[in-house]
């Protein structure tokens, strides 16, 4: 018997396949709605041969009402939704806008709309750490708690934190409306997940990040130096005042990251908290050279970069105060940014095409003997 049923909207994209094999991991039943934009149906292969089991798969747009609310209609048993379809370009979404808004926000207030009409209560939100802007600019707020104030500095980052006030205003309203009738309200919940870098790929080598495009995250970009498809990287300024000029970042492996949406998704369950914000990191923060040096470690030989001016809408320090997540879903990081360089590695030297490869017999006879 399953635990619940759960719609994970973006589930082919990086994270997103990464919490479903988890959720599959932990007696979870999947239902993903992806539209391929920048995902490959690949990733689902993998997930099965990791944990035989497949999730049900619809390619599907999120702003697409009309075809959302057939995959829901096909599944009366969903319970709760991941949400993590949308653009997610920090630099992009200066240069198109009014597509990351109708994509992002249009999409979410689809999502909802189709939760509302089928009953669905639960939401776990993909937000991202961008919602709190620069965080130097209010006293003592560095690592980052979830009480600092949201301030956005580019419009990938005003998406997430105008749908945090819609998820926020929609929980609330059907609580309200639920309560003032009568009826049980507590099951409407929503967790806004606040996440800095996710980082790595899955130990076994034969799952991870493979951006259709340019990717727009440092170790993919670094991955790609690695294997010789890229020349160079840029690293966006030297003249930050941090230990090495260059921005710090918190650095989490996906790993880490699937669980703590699991874990999230288990406290909105059984806890029924209304809408709760948490972070999700590691608490330590790197800097992007230190992050060359430890990928250049794990590679053993020098990879070649170059600095360039900063790009509009960075910030100097992202990183988490991930206490609330400690104590309040029991989810801490494991993984270190070692493990995560590894991992990488491990992925872009065995599938340097990604998921346009079969992974190495050698990998998934591994995989194989592990599950006897």
């Amino acid at each position: 018997m399953a635990v619940g049923t759960v719609l994970i909207t973006g589930g082919t994209g990086y994270i997103g396949s990464f919490t479903s094999l988890a959720l599959l991991q932990h007696g979870y039943n999947v239902v993903i709605v992806d539209s391929l934009y920048n995902s490959s149906k690949v990733s689902l292969d993998r997930i099965e041969l990791l944990c035989g089991k497949r999730p049900d798969f619809y390619q599907v747009d999120v702003t697409d009402e009309e075809a959302l609310d057939k995959v829901f209609a096909a599944h009366p048993s969903i319970d709760s939704v991941i949400h993590f379809a949308a653009l997610k370009a920090v630099g992009e979404s200066s240069e198109i806008p009014l597509e990351y808004y109708r994509v992002n926000v249009g999409g979410t207030i689809t999502l909802l709309r189709c939760m509302t009409k089928h009953n669905v209560p639960n939401i776990v939100f993909s937000s991202s750490a961008t919602v709190y802007g620069d965080a130097t600019r209010v006293p003592n707020m560095i690592p980052i708690p979830e009480h600092c104030p949201i301030g956005p500095t580019n419009p990938y980052g005003r998406t997430k934190s105008t749908i945090e006030l819609i998820i926020t205003d929609h929980i609330d309203a059907q609580r309200n409306n639920a309560n003032k009738a009568g009826k049980p309200f507590e099951q409407w919940n929503g967790a806004l997940l606040r996440y800095f870098n996710p980082a790595g790929s899955h130990p076994s080598g034969i799952m991870g990040e493979d951006p259709l495009g340019v990717p727009f995250n440092l170790l993919p970009l670094l991955g790609q130096v690695a294997t010789g498809q890229r020349e160079k990287l840029f690293v966006f300024g030297d003249d930050y005042p941090s230990r090495d000029g260059t921005a710090i970042r918190d650095y989490i492996h996906v790993v880490d990251l699937a669980k703590g949406h699991l874990a999230a998704l288990n406290h909105l369950r059984e806890k029924k908290p209304g809408v709760r914000a948490w972070n999700l990191g590691s608490g330590r923060g790197c800097t992007v050279f230190e992050m060359i040096n430890a990928f250049t470690k794990v590679v053993g030989h020098p990879l070649k970069y170059e600095v360039v001016g900063r790009r509009a809408g960075d910030v100097l320090d992202l990183t988490a105060n991930p206490a609330r997540a400690n104590e309040e879903l029991g989810w801490k990081t494991e993984l270190t940014l070692e493990d995560a360089c590894e991992d990488l590695w491990r992925w872009v030297s065995n599938n340097p095409r990604g998921y346009r490869q079969d992974p190495p017999e050698a990998l998934i006879k591994a995989v194989k003997e592990s599950q006897k």
